[in-house]
């Protein structure tokens, strides 16, 4: 992850440069995405937002639009937060130690008092002598490694062992019966698994064992344990999906019911109530990673664990190559589209582009060439095909994205095919999937067509009606009739 991530996040928008650049990892939380907590380059601990709840462990509850420092914190080697609903924060150290901060009502922050604590303080009861490596929470939860509180929250040591206590009304401390735990219950059906990491959601949490299998527990009204019913389950299970297979990294957050999982390849997978839709099985998208996941399908924009950031050189080549686009000052070659110059580097764009690299190569006349005019696509859509060889990002409006597309298929230009239908899928509505639909036979993308089909399937008879559709060919509206009808649409 790069500092450009952070644009996801309006919370971060009043920061200086000079501060971003020193940012080794961010974490937003918050009942509005409100919140935030700063751990630089230099092991300093900053916290800005809102602060209604004292939440920032900044001393007060004066909200601030600017990074203040909390001391506390600062030189402990924080390497992650997590934030209950309550509300109240964790900070887990290096060392495996658990400071804790926030609301209070039932002893949660676990500084042996019913006051709430506007300051980190250092959780002293463990729930064993082991190194707690991973912890999580769950709606209206206690801080990890409390051993008081009636809300339910996870905790793993360093041999893969799992712990949950706190309130047990759908099954979700995972330990086969019902009722409420005010000290941590050893999730026992896990003992032959090495857990290595541990996320909640709402009122359900999921384990990732060492070897990749995935295990869920916990309430499933919004299908959110992926096991294709709306049963609650009390004790462990393996999910299993086949084309998901082994799992890399998992999330979730306890504001909601959306799960994401990181698969081979860094394909992510997505399941539960996500933007409205209930997906009561694991799907695959075309995001990129986890923290995607809950920013576009989840509300509010929170993260389920921090981000960590990319290092200072590597922002600083980014930010060098944005600036060396369309840069005259820099540039070996011009390229003219509708009577315009855009500036370019001959080397970047054969290193980026295998239509590139075959033109600057003999025999081909441009080779030699400082000047190249371009006729075949826009000046716009060009522009942003270039820039895109620079950045990896893509600034386009929709009506335009069906030019880069074609472009993205002439050039054989794979990577950006894949970022035009990401852009596409965000823009689909019912009223113009059918004509995406058409689309993606039309350049035979498999991915668009399929989540076009379902749009379509759950709202067939609006859908239908719509002059888009009318305009759909004979072929494709049959071939469209026999999924239909394949997927039982027809059943009476």
């Amino acid at each position: 992850m790069s500092t450009s991530n952070l644009k996801n996040w309006p919370i971060f928008s009043f920061l200086d440069s000079d501060f971003i650049s020193n940012i080794h990892m961010v974490f937003v939380y918050g009942d509005l995405g409100n919140e935030a907590l700063i751990v630089t380059k230099d092991k300093m601990v900053y916290a800005l937002g809102s602060n209604t709840s004292g939440c920032l462990g900044i001393g007060d509850t004066n909200s601030t639009l600017y990074p203040r420092k909390v001391e506390e914190l600062c030189n402990q080697n924080v390497t992650m937060f997590a934030h209950g609903k309550g509300p109240y924060v964790l900070a887990l150290t290096e060392e495996g130690k658990v400071y804790s901060w926030g609301h209070n009502a039932h002893n949660q922050v676990g500084n042996s008092s019913a006051y709430s604590c506007l300051t980190p303080t250092l959780v002293t009861k463990n729930i064993s002598t082991e190194c707690i490596v991973d912890v999580a929470c769950g709606a209206f939860h206690s801080l990890a490694l409390t051993l008081r509180g009636n809300s339910s929250s996870v905790a793993v040591t360093d041999k893969g062992e799992v712990y949950s206590w706190g309130e047990n009304g759908v099954g979700q401390l995972g330990i086969g019966i019902l009722g409420s735990r005010t000290v941590p219950q050893k999730v026992t059906q896990l003992n032959f698994v090495v857990i290595s990491k541990v996320v909640c959601g709402y009122v359900h949490m999921l384990a990732l064992s060492n070897d990749g299998d995935l295990f869920v527990w916990g309430g499933n009204s919004y299908g959110q344990l992926g096991l294709n019913t709306n049963k609650s389950v009390w004790s462990p299970v393996m999910l299993t999906v086949p084309e998901m297979g082994k799992v890399l990294d998992i999330a979730s957050s306890h504001y909601n019911h959306v799960n994401i999982a990181m698969a081979k390849d860094n394909r992510i997978f997505i399941w539960g109530h996500c933007c409205g839709q209930i997906v009561r099985a694991p799907i695959l998208t075309v995001l990129k990673c986890l923290h995607d996941g809950l920013a576009f399908y989840a509300y509010p924009r929170v993260m389920h664990r921090p981000l960590i950031l990319q290092d200072h050189k590597e922002t600083n080549l980014t930010n060098s190559l944005k600036e060396a686009f369309d840069n005259p000052t820099t540039s070996d070659l011009t390229i003219q589209v509708d009577g315009k110059n855009i500036f370019v580097h001959k080397a970047i764009l054969r290193i980026r582009s295998q239509y590139f690299k075959m033109m600057f190569q003999e025999p081909w006349s441009e080779n030699s060439q400082s000047v190249v005019e371009h006729k075949q696509f826009s000046y716009k859509v060009f522009k942003t095909f270039l820039e895109y060889l620079y950045t990896n990002e893509i600034d386009l409006p929709l009506e335009n994205v069906l030019e880069l597309l074609e472009l993205s298929t002439v050039y054989f230009e794979n990577r950006l095919k894949k970022c035009c239908i990401r852009i596409i899928i965000k823009g689909i509505t019912v009223v113009n999937v059918s004509k995406w639909y058409g689309i993606s036979i039309k350049y035979n993308d498999k991915e668009l067509e399929e989540y076009c089909f379902k749009i379509m399937l759950k709202s067939m008879t609006a859908i239908v009606q719509t002059a888009d559709f009318a305009l759909l060919d004979e072929k494709t509206i049959k071939t469209f009739i026999i999924k239909v009808a394949a997927a039982g649409a027809f059943k009476t």
